[in-house]
């Protein structure tokens, strides 16, 4: 269905719809299409390609990239033991390998929203009152406006902090700099570090906390840290960024501790310091949309709280959904049905895993130790390296550990945090059993296909 259009005062005509949706990353695409199926009249616009941050610039190219490092890294663990060459990265033809993926998903997605009768606009928005939208040239009125713009790289506002760039950049080198630095600990900078590593450049990360990957479980976190330094990354803790200069061909970063100033040089330095939501420059006061550092204020509705023609999804929205491409196509699927239906359905979120993809993965799902002690579960906690197990060994993996967190009372799992090969994979095991309360009991007498990794989980309960 087509908008109306009505003309204004000063001749140009307002655009009307009944939903109206900035951003076409996977929370949007979900939105505009399930509306659109119901008969609404549906616009959606983006000032980047049509497909969203995990498509293009993220989780999507990202893991085609990781693919020729694990093959390098498993033939280095078994050199020796059946390998007798390591192979090298070919960073020219995995980049191209990366970019026929990205580059057949925007005309896709754009021709889906045609199909399916939805206004496409290839621009940025701002509000101009509180169901009214500045987009590009055109004017738009809509009956509910839906945020989904999700998040992008924080600002560094420090002296040359404009030299860093991003982690899009990071992913469409065309070349790999011989020696990079990264800003921040969290899981980007970690995962790039470990994809640069092991195609033969010398990296630093400098992180301003005394913990990196602060969110996970530290006890499988030193793991990784261990790992980490083993590739010979340099990780530098408790030491933030002051400045960047550039010096010749090289960066020259400035980072200050509460002991002293050091000075770090790099051909590159990147930003992976955070993304905040995308939505500081969608001028919100003007319509009266609360909002914070996390995300536009919602309810369980995910409406706003201030302003009841808006709802927002995924990263753009203060929820309690981390920032994962599924969340964002659940929150999408909540606010579609409410949009369609009147707010009928409340969101609720399921066990959400999470992974750091290096190598070894590390992964995670459901309660942290201290979070299940804060909300007083009387728990038994199974925490193990097991370096010494035949599938750590087979594959000649140094770092292979677990800690699950068990319900004394229900006797079901609470958490799992794992660190090992293909734990990206076992822990949607234990996804599925906190989500289904499965009993530890029924899980140990389960017979696992053997001998995989998930044969192991038994024996982490």
């Amino acid at each position: 269905m087509q908008a109306s259009l009505a003309k204004q005062e000063n001749n140009f005509y307002m655009k009307n719809y009944d939903v109206f949706i900035i951003g076409s990353g996977m929370a949007g695409m979900t939105i505009a299409n399930k509306c659109a199926s119901k008969g609404l009249t549906v616009g959606i616009t983006d000032e980047l390609p049509y497909g969203g941050t995990c498509a293009l610039r993220g989780f999507d190219p990202k893991k085609v990239i990781i693919g020729a490092t694990e093959v390098r890294d498993f033939a280095k663990r078994l050199k020796g033991n059946g390998i007798d060459t390591i192979p090298k990265v070919n960073w020219k033809d995995i980049m191209a390998f990366k970019q026929s993926f990205v580059d057949e998903m925007p005309p896709k997605i754009e021709k889906g929203y045609k199909k399916n009768g939805i206004d496409t606009f290839h621009s940025s928005a701002k509000f101009l009152s509180e169901n009214t939208l500045e987009v590009g040239n055109d004017k738009v009125k809509a009956n509910k406006i839906v945020i989904a713009s999700g998040s992008k790289p924080r600002v560094l506002e420090f002296e040359g902090g404009n030299f860093a760039k991003s982690s899009t950049d990071f992913l469409n080198l065309e070349k790999l700099p011989k020696s990079l630095l990264f800003i921040g600990g969290g899981y980007i900078a970690f995962e790039f570090a470990h994809i640069a590593a092991r195609c033969g450049a010398e990296v630093t990360i400098v992180h301003r906390g005394e913990k990196p990957l602060e969110n996970f479980e530290q006890d499988i976190v030193k793991h990784l840290v261990s790992a980490t330094k083993k590739l010979g990354i340099k990780l530098i803790l408790n030491t933030e960024v002051m400045a960047i200069e550039k010096v010749d061909n090289q960066y020259r970063v400035k980072g200050k501790s509460t002991k002293k100033t050091a000075y770090f040089e790099a051909e590159a330095v990147f930003n992976s310091a955070g993304r905040p939501p995308a939505i500081f420059d969608l001028n919100l006061d003007k319509a009266n949309i609360a909002y914070n550092k996390k995300g536009v204020t919602v309810d369980k509705y995910l409406q706003s709280t201030s302003n009841p023609h808006i709802y927002a999804a995924g990263d753009a929205a203060d929820s309690e959904g981390l920032p994962l491409t599924p969340i964002a196509v659940l929150e999408g699927h909540t606010v579609a049905s409410n949009i369609i239906k009147g707010n009928s359905k409340e969101i609720s979120y399921p066990p959400m895993p999470t992974v750091v993809f290096t190598l070894p993965t590390m992964a995670s799902v459901g309660y942290s130790e201290s979070k299940a002690k804060e909300l007083n579960y009387h728990i038994r906690i199974n925490y193990k390296e097991v370096g010494d197990w035949f599938n750590a060994k087979r594959l000649n993996v140094e770092e292979y550990a677990f800690k699950t967190i068990i319900d004394k009372e229900t006797q079901t799992i609470l958490g799992a945090h794992l660190i090992g090969s293909h734990t990206e994979e076992t822990i949607n095991i234990f996804a599925m059993a906190i989500k289904t309360k499965m009993k530890v009991k029924d899980i140990r007498t389960m017979i696992f296909s053997y001998p995989t990794l998930a044969s192991d989980i038994p024996h982490m309960l």
